[in-house]
């Protein structure tokens, strides 16, 4: 059986959780382990909500002001693409994979302030090609934008070693042999000039060995 959520006062904003003032319902051992002994929370009592009330009202200010920054921010990234470079096999396969942090950063190079946590990927990134990512800030404010994940070099330079069958097959591409020599006998490759020096020095080394005797 579960245990039974106890009510606690913010001392400070929580992510996820509530701003300063607000009463919240959490578990005993989130409050016990992490809210009761940083002092971002504590029993709620009159004389305590209203010493937070000014602190209450002035984050409510801030997060209006958040607010409206990230729906301009959702106006603006309307189409928006942008593009990474990453290292891959002659196949488009990464090395690697795209990340949260990789999307986040070159949005913000291209002068959107997005941070990881806003950016949701359903599944990891591993090849090259286009994708389309969800940005959400809010459960009712999010867009969608398009990421271009580009090889850091040209593929089709590689690809030329490649032939591609009729049937769809690949076939790597051989190097020719070499023609046979002009004098050579038909059907049979010319031999190395070293094989027929070799071949010509034994009898010159027997008449030697005669003319001793």
């Amino acid at each position: 059986m579960a245990a039974k959520k106890i009510s606690l006062l913010l001392n400070r904003t929580v992510e996820n959780l509530g701003i300063v003032g607000d009463i919240v319902k959490v578990r005993p051992g989130y409050a016990r382990n992490f809210l009761l002994p940083h002092v971002l929370a504590e029993a709620p009592t009159p004389s305590k909500i209203e010493r937070l009330k000014e602190a209450r009202q002035t984050a409510l200010a801030e997060l209006a002001h958040i607010r409206q920054s990230r729906e301009e921010l959702v106006a603006r990234m309307n189409a928006v693409t942008v593009t990474i470079a990453r290292s891959c096999n002659d196949q488009g396969i990464l090395y690697g994979s795209v990340s949260q942090r990789d999307i986040a950063d070159a949005l913000q190079a291209a002068g959107y302030d997005v941070g990881v946590r806003s950016v949701r990927l359903s599944q990891s990134i591993r090849r090259v090609g286009e994708y389309h990512v969800s940005i959400q800030f809010d459960k009712d404010l999010r867009t969608d934008v398009t990421l271009k994940v580009d090889a850091d070099r040209s593929l089709d330079e590689e690809r030329e070693e490649i032939e591609i069958h009729e049937e769809g097959e690949m076939v790597e591409r051989r190097p020719r042999r070499r023609p046979a020599r002009d004098d050579a006998p038909s059907g049979q490759e010319a031999q190395p000039v070293a094989a027929a020096a070799a071949v010509e020095e034994k009898p010159m080394r027997a008449t030697r060995k005669t003319a001793k005797a």
